[in-house]
């Protein structure tokens, strides 16, 4: 900001000290003419906008790097939660093998007189039981719907066929089991659908 100068009517001279007072005397301050001060008004008003602008800038790119970091941060739960879906997949199919496999051994051939089968069949049973204990350990449940009401997004329809003493709409078979990942479907159930007759 341009401060009022001095100016001096009096020639110059080395000054030793003896007319200073003199020297003062015919000097007189002068100041800008009146537009500076406009001038310097129209600045400031320029430079308070640019520092709004700036600020509005600032505190938007504040707000987007909140919203990225806390997007990053549910990916990265996902990642955690679901990162294990294809293996779980995998896994399934072993799980539906050791269910035929229990269902298909006759149930009068267990017993004391066939102790192979016998002991066979139990070794089955415990290695179903325990895959299910694991699944559950880690988020994976199973969906047995028989006689649920029909839900498209943990459910697929089969087929359609009328039932007596059912409801249209609910679940009359399950083909396959359907199972779900910490609450998303992983595998929906393969299901036959009661229809009105």
């Amino acid at each position: 900001m341009p401060s009022p100068r001095l100016l001096c009517t009096a020639t110059k001279q080395k000054n030793n000290g003896q007319n200073l007072e003199e020297d003062l005397g015919h000097c007189e301050p002068k100041t800008d003419p009146p537009s500076a001060d406009k001038t310097l008004l129209e600045e400031k008003v320029k430079l308070e906008e640019q520092l709004r602008e700036t600020m509005e800038k600032y505190k938007r790119a504040l707000a987007d790097t909140e919203n990225l970091r806390q997007r990053s941060q549910k990916l990265v739960e996902e990642a955690k939660l679901y990162g294990i879906q294809g293996f779980c997949k995998d896994l399934l199919e072993v799980a539906d093998i050791l269910e035929k496999a229990t269902q298909s051994v006759p149930k009068e051939e267990i017993s004391n007189n066939n102790p192979h089968l016998k002991s066979l069949y139990e070794g089955l049973v415990m290695t179903e039981v325990q895959i299910q204990k694991v699944f559950t350990k880690h988020g994976l449940l199973r969906l047995d719907p028989i006689g649920a009401k029909f839900d498209p997004y943990e459910h697929e329809a089969l087929f359609h066929t009328p039932v007596e003493g059912k409801e249209p709409g609910t679940v009359a078979l399950v083909n396959k089991v359907g199972y779900k990942l910490h609450g998303r479907t992983l595998r929906p159930a393969l299901v036959g659908v009661v229809k009105d007759a």
